[in-house]
C-alpha cells in the first residue's frame, strides 16, 4: 500500500453511500458537489457507516437547497442527549451562483436534483448531486439491453483472447 493510500485510509476518505438506482431511474445530465450541514451525532453515525441515500432527493426552498429523505440512523451511545430524527431535512451548502443556476434549470427546464453519492473530502462530508431527467420504461429497457450487450461483448473478447 502506498503512503498516500495509507494516509487516505487513516483519514477516513472515500465513499460513504451510493445511490445506484439513480442511474437506472434517471438520465444524469450534469453533476455538482455540495457540502452538508450536519449535527454531531450524524457525523458519528456516518463514520460508523449508517447512511443511506437510496430514496433521497434535493429541492429548492426559499432560495436554498435542502436534502430530503436521506437516512442517517443514529448511534444509541452518541445521541442519548438529543432527540434524533434519522430522516430530517438537511441543508446543502453551495455557492450562490451555483444555486441560482440550479434553480433555473429545475424550475424552467423540468430537471430533478438527485443525490448520487455521499463521500469524504478531507474531514468534511460532501454530496454529489446530479441534474436528472426521469427515464421512461422503454428507455430503461434500452439501457439494460445496451448494458447486457456490452457484457456479452466483453465475455466474447475474453474467451477469444484465451483461445488465441
Amino acid at each position: 500500500m502506498s503512503k498516500k493510500a495509507a494516509k487516505d485510509k487513516a483519514k477516513g476518505s472515500g465513499t460513504i453511500a451510493l445511490n445506484k438506482r439513480a442511474r437506472h431511474e434517471y438520465h444524469l445530465v450534469e453533476r455538482f458537489e455540495a457540502g452538508l450541514s450536519l449535527q454531531g451525532w450524524e457525523l458519528k453515525a456516518i463514520r460508523a457507516g449508517r447512511a443511506n441515500i437510496g430514496e433521497s432527493y434535493a429541492m429548492v426552498r426559499g432560495g436554498e437547497l435542502y436534502l430530503f429523505g436521506a437516512q442517517i440512523t443514529p448511534l444509541i451511545q452518541a445521541s442519548s442527549h438529543v432527540v434524533a430524527d434519522d430522516r430530517r431535512t438537511r441543508k446543502l451548502l453551495m455557492h450562490r451562483r451555483e444555486i441560482d443556476n440550479l434553480i433555473g434549470k429545475v424550475e424552467r427546464d423540468g430537471y430533478t436534483l438527485i443525490p448520487t453519492a455521499l463521500y469524504w473530502k478531507g474531514n468534511k462530508v460532501k454530496a454529489e448531486l446530479a441534474l436528472a431527467k426521469g427515464k421512461q420504461t422503454h428507455d430503461k429497457r434500452a439501457s439494460e439491453k445496451d448494458r447486457d450487450w456490452q457484457r456479452e461483448k466483453q465475455r466474447a473478447m475474453r474467451q477469444h483472447n484465451r483461445d488465441a
